[in-house]
């Protein structure tokens, strides 16, 4: 389908205590509806050029939204929202939403990173056609390479806590961490990625739902990802036991470029990969 047949459409939902806000790539007669949930610090119109890819690759309905009191959907400045909220609150809503829309339409899910990770908690992820997860994984302070290493050392025991502590928010844009976090999504962040335990460890998300994921699960690994590497991408296997999990494993140079990282998977001039993501 060509690009020019997708319009957007703004999004806006208001479940109790927060509003999300989000864009539609819609084609003229979807036969597939896509949720894409994105990595913490980044804001929903990052996504925005691989969701209009997609709706005329896959001839989908591709939603692309922010968590609550973040990016659209609101300020951090004096939010009570927590990971609680983004991980098992605010996707099972949205997609809620979606299926009232589309009824009978097939529904995947597109996790980067935190979207990838919050699947295995939600209470209707049995119910999903498919799971794509980028750079989502069961990670720990000590996955990180060295350099990785000491940098996050600093966020998560001086410049996190001090900044979130002096100013009520984390200054995520001052700390090169994409936009500015609510603080309690700072203090829970921190503690998965201190605790070995990672986030089925957390009383507050209330353990990984079983069987959860029983069907195709893509999980994507980035083979320069310093933030959650291939070793935190497999160890995240161990949460779908009864998934039918392809794993790949990405390399830059697969595609002929130099780097990807951990975020740059879906960056416009990284389009070369989009084919890779949902195949």
């Amino acid at each position: 389908m060509s690009p020019a047949a997708i319009r957007e459409e703004p999004f806006a939902l208001g479940p109790p205590g927060a509003v999300l806000r989000g864009c539609l790539a819609l084609p003229p007669e979807p036969a597939l509806v896509v949720t894409i949930n994105g990595a913490t610090g980044v804001p929903a119109r990052f996504y925005q050029p691989f969701a209009r890819w997609l709706a005329a690759e896959r001839n989908a309905a591709v939603l692309t939204w922010d968590y609550r009191d973040f990016g659209a959907s609101g300020a951090p400045y004096r939010s009570p929202a927590c990971m609680t909220d983004w991980v098992l609150h605010d996707p099972v809503t949205v997609r809620q939403a979606l299926r009232a829309r589309f009824p009978g339409q097939p529904l995947w899910l597109i996790g980067h990173s935190l979207g990838g990770i919050a699947a295995g908690f939600q209470a209707d992820i049995g119910d999903l056609d498919r799971v794509i997860t980028v750079a989502a994984g069961h990670g720990h302070i000590s996955d990180h390479p060295p350099g990785m290493r000491i940098r996050a050392s600093l966020l998560w025991y001086l410049l996190g806590p001090v900044s979130t502590a002096a100013l009520g928010y984390l200054p995520a844009r001052w700390l090169g961490l994409g936009l500015d976090l609510p603080k309690g999504v700072f203090w829970q962040w921190r503690r998965w990625l201190l605790d070995r335990g990672g986030p089925p460890a957390d009383p507050a998300l209330g353990g990984l739902r079983r069987p959860g994921i029983t069907g195709p699960l893509t999980m994507i690994a980035l083979s320069d990802d310093t933030m959650l590497p291939p070793a935190s991408v497999e160890r995240m296997r161990a949460w779908h036991p009864g998934a039918e999990i392809d794993y790949r494993l990405i390399r830059p140079g697969d595609a002929g470029l130099a780097a990807i990282g951990h975020i740059q998977a879906f960056h416009s001039r990284n389009a070369v990969l989009w084919p890779r993501l949902i195949a």
